[in-house]
């Protein structure tokens, strides 16, 4: 997946925090899903029809 199929702002992804702990995201292509950058959250979003599911029961654990 490309940065344009996924299509999320600079200005949303310099703002977008995690719902559970605050953290900045990082930006997984492949996968199509934020990622929490704290390690002791890690949970990865899921971008459904280029619309962050910023939803803490529908993130999945990375760790």
């Amino acid at each position: 997946m490309t940065e344009a199929a996924m299509d999320l702002s600079p200005e949303f992804l310099a703002i977008a925090a995690c719902p559970a702990c605050h953290a900045k995201f990082a930006v997984d292509y492949d996968k199509t899903e934020l990622v929490c950058t704290a390690t002791s959250c890690a949970l990865a979003y899921p971008v459904k029809n280029k619309i962050p599911v910023l939803v803490i029961d529908r993130a999945r654990r990375t760790r």
